[in-house]
């Protein structure tokens, strides 16, 4: 089989209803919109959630927790991602996002301690975990907060 001879299963496409095409079609004058009313004008109809002027769902139920505006967020780095690095490297939010390790650096970068590290290298970042410390140190590297 070619890709010139793919043809969809019988049975699988179907003609869309002509409406509106004459009375003797079954569908036609109105083309099945019914007589009058908001739904048979065209753009007419409800909103998504209105419930006929009773109060919606959405209103309904309570409000519940808050977004705190001064929030700081930080981009993830676990340390098994750093192993890309060569040995003796000094890793920077930069160079994270140059390697696309990151995708872009927000508030700054937090290094945790998933996996493990082969290679010494000097990290800088904005935070880093008690975990993210002990493994760097451990395979002979050093940090440094920014």
């Amino acid at each position: 089989m070619k890709l010139h001879e793919l043809r969809p299963a019988p049975g699988t496409r179907k003609e869309p209803k002509r409406k509106g095409r004459g009375t003797a079609t079954g569908q036609g004058k109105t083309a099945g919109r019914g007589q009058k009313g908001q739904t048979s004008r065209s753009g007419g109809g409800v909103r998504p959630g209105f419930e006929g002027g009773q109060m919606p769902l959405q209103r309904r139920l309570p409000k519940r927790g808050f977004t705190n505006i001064f929030a700081k967020e930080y981009a993830e780095v676990n340390v098994e991602d750093l192993n890309k690095f060569e040995a003796g490297t000094v890793v920077t939010p930069e160079l994270l996002l140059e390697k696309k390790i990151i995708r872009k650096l927000m508030d700054g970068v937090k290094v945790l301690g998933n996996g493990n590290l082969e290679k010494a290298l000097t990290v800088k970042a904005h935070k880093f975990s008690e975990s993210a410390v002990k493994k760097i140190e451990a395979a002979g590297g050093k940090i440094e907060v920014i």
